[in-house]
């Protein structure tokens, strides 16, 4: 044996060798013994197979449902899947809110998208591992979140509306992919955390029926108007998560409807995450649907299509239903495989050195820089939709400015519903304040209810401020008291949460003419989660902007807009109308006569609307036609300020053998401009967007013409390539 190196002879390492080989023994000993799901080194599958083999049915069955017990003999600890985060981590304490989901949409921006979720994925891993530092594992301290909600926002009625990115379903799409994919993190083991599109599928109202509702759409409008976004959140988002609504859809309930659950989302698109119920989903099953009689059954049905977990406590009957042949154990352990593949791959039973999101300090909840992020979309998601002979902006040296509304400084009102709490608040009126002179004088007055009985006193008291003031601004609108989910509103022009009058309430349009009968500028600004038929007001006021429900800054952001430190340039994800009397009923899923893309009488505001402090010019409009379809434009900012511009393309099939939209968009990109800058966007527009749905129900590309439109500019192209079917996904 040769000499060690650092040594003159070997004596020593002899003597160590039986120690060594004793360490040897015990490690390997300890290896041996240890489950392999306890070992990291191992792949997930390999991990996750092992753990749920050592589980009886029982502990199985009791991970199914959203409040999962501890399993102390296998060191699995207590688990709450039920979480929020729709625009921010909701009902855990304090937190960045961002603007309501509407608002994000409102943006038009994908990278600001992707940055708004990054952030709020960043401060619920900060707040889980404080949870669980403190030994708590209730619910809202999770990392499983129920987010986003991609829902076509089809009838301004709806109260849910403000939780979705709209009425469209290409746009829906492309945030929502930014959305899950800035939640769900980039490392290739590990997700930082895990996002759920919802609410899967043909869901958007009437809230007091959604329990027992059939939404019957047909495959044209199930395949071009409600399934795109969850498909391309699933296709190229990857989340690992999908919620099922409480509806039936044509007949079946979503959470046991076999053509969506198991044909479409596990079949078409290769989904292999797990599906989890609307809280309460399976009970309806057999309770309002009454598709089955007993619980047990309906559990059954759920998973038997592909709900892996209950948000309720349904599923303990699956015990019983395995014992009676009603399903079997491997159908059980498939779902309980995919959930706990997802708690694997949130790194909850590997060492927190080897997991990066766990090492994220409680440190980076509600930071200033987060903050700031917050501010910045406030500011993109205010949409200017009337600005007569340049109210806008205001100066901020006036002598004297009225603030005035139920919403100029009620701080609720800012949040939106499903939302976190902000430690720093700013309203509209806090907001102006901060920002003008220190001469002006600010009068504020409430001057009426957000919506009931109409106040005379109230009203006085706006018409004395507006009368001493140069300008008033009016903060009107509604809020998460009177539109959301399954709410107990028993006011007029309301109905469980949802809305049966588009238009302002009567106290607001009572109080909003006498402040212009003053005759002084008036400038309305909506807070509000869905679109309002403010006829009278774009008539009469001097300037109006939405800004949804801006979040923890939006009173900084509405004052930078009013007061010109920000160049507005959000743009409507929704189509205003002028009234319900404009609409189909609720009730009718068919989307005939609905949204921008079938609505054929004459808006309030269009969808894709807003307006700018500048000018901004299109030019050469050209197009490029081969395996995709190449289109560029030449945008000018022909104004002296610096703004932001949103740039959309819309395609129309001139010859199509079936129904089709009137337009519909098939690219948009933000950008920002300089004064006299001038830039050349390009969209590709796929072969995908050029199929339509046919009379046989299957997507296929026509031979035909197409016209193209972007910044009032039109032109048209012909596609030769012979009829053919696309195969799904």
């Amino acid at each position: 044996m040769k000499s060690c190196k650092s040594c003159k002879s070997c004596k020593s390492c002899l003597l160590l060798l039986p120690l060594l080989a004793l360490l040897i023994v015990i490690s390997t000993a300890h290896t041996q013994s240890s489950p392999s799901y306890k070992n990291p080194n191992l792949s997930i599958e390999t991990r996750v197979d092992d753990l749920v083999s050592r589980m009886t049915l029982e502990e199985k069955v009791s991970q199914m449902k959203n409040a999962a017990p501890a399993i102390e003999r296998l060191d699995i600890p207590a688990y709450d899947w039920w979480n929020e985060a729709l625009h921010g981590v909701a009902r855990a304490g304090y937190a960045t809110v961002f603007p309501q989901a509407i608002g994000l949409a409102a943006t038009w921006d994908t990278k600001l998208m992707h940055d708004v979720a990054d952030v709020i994925s960043t401060e619920a891993r900060a707040k889980h591992h404080e949870f669980v530092r403190n030994n708590q594992h209730a619910r809202y301290q999770g990392l499983t979140f129920w987010s986003p909600n991609i829902n076509i926002f089809r009838d301004p009625r709806w109260g849910r509306g403000q939780e979705t990115y709209g009425e469209d379903p290409y746009l829906t799409a492309r945030l929502g992919v930014e959305f899950v994919r800035g939640l769900q993190g980039n490392d290739p083991r590990y997700f930082k955390v895990i996002a759920t599109p919802k609410h899967y599928a043909v869901h958007s109202g009437p809230e007091p029926e959604r329990h027992a509702f059939d939404a019957i759409a047909s495959e044209r409008d199930l395949r071009e108007t409600y399934l795109p976004a969850f498909r391309a959140t699933i296709l190229e988002g990857k989340a690992y998560s999908v919620m099922c609504a409480y509806n039936r859809t044509n007949g079946e309930p979503c959470c046991a409807n076999k053509k969506l659950m198991t044909d479409i989302l596990r079949g078409e698109w290769g989904f292999n995450g797990y599906v989890v119920s609307d809280c309460g989903a399976i009970y309806d099953i057999w309770k309002f649907h009454k598709v089955v009689p007993t619980e047990m059954e309906a559990s059954v049905l759920g998973v038997r299509a592909g709900t892996d977990l209950t948000c309720g406590t349904e599923y303990p009957t699956l015990v019983q239903a395995v014992k009676q042949g009603l399903i079997s154990e491997s159908e059980i352990d498939t779902s309980v495989k995919r959930l706990m593949t997802g708690r694997f791959r949130l790194g909850m039973f590997d060492p927190p050195e080897m997991v990066p999101y766990a090492r994220i300090p409680f440190s980076q909840n509600d930071t200033p820089e987060h903050r700031h992020l917050a501010l910045k979309t406030a500011r993109e998601s205010i949409v200017l939709l009337k600005n007569a002979n340049h109210t806008l902006p205001l100066r901020k040296d006036l002598k004297s400015i009225a603030v005035i509304g139920p919403n100029a400084d009620a701080p609720e009102v800012l949040w939106g519903n499903y939302n976190g709490r902000p430690s720093v608040l700013t309203t509209p009126l806090a907001g102006i304040k901060n920002t003008v002179s220190a001469s002006t004088k600010v009068t504020y007055a409430q001057g009426s209810s957000l919506a009931g009985e109409v106040s005379q006193a109230m009203i006085e008291e706006a018409v004395n401020a507006a009368r001493q003031s140069e300008v008033s601004v009016l903060v009107l609108g509604l809020s998460a008291k009177l539109e959301g989910e399954e709410m107990k509103v028993n006011i007029e022009g309301f109905r469980g949460g949802d809305r049966t009058d588009i238009s302002l309430p009567k106290s607001q349009e009572a109080l909003l003419k006498a402040v212009v009968a003053v005759g002084r500028p008036v400038v309305v600004v909506l807070l509000s989660g869905s679109a309002l038929a403010v006829n009278w007001a774009n008539e009469n006021a001097a300037a109006i902007l939405t800004a949804w429900y801006p979040g923890g800054e939006g009173g900084t952001a509405i004052a930078d807009v009013l007061f010109g430190d920000y160049n507005p340039a959000g743009r409507l994800p929704i189509t205003f109308y002028k009234s319900v009397d404009q609409l189909p009923p609720f009730t009718d899923y068919s989307m005939a006569g609905r949204t921008y893309r079938y609505f054929k009488g004459e808006p309030l505001y269009p969808f894709g609307y807003g307006l700018s402090y500048t000018n901004f010019v299109y030019s050469k409009l050209r197009s490029d036609v081969g395996d995709s379809v190449k289109v560029s434009v030449d945008v000018t900012n022909a104004g002296d300020r610096e703004g932001d511009e949103v740039v959309q393309l819309y395609l129309t099939d001139v010859a199509a053998s079936a129904p089709v939209p009137i337009r519909t968009l098939v690219g948009f990109d933000r950008i920002s401009l300089r004064p006299r800058e001038k830039r050349t966007v390009t969209f590709t527009i796929t072969p995908r967007q050029l199929s339509l749905i046919d009379n046989r129900g299957k997507r296929v590309i026509e031979p035909g013409e197409f016209l193209i439109s972007v910044g009032g500019l039109k032109s048209r192209f012909k596609v030769s390539a012979a009829l053919r079917e696309v195969t799904e996904p």
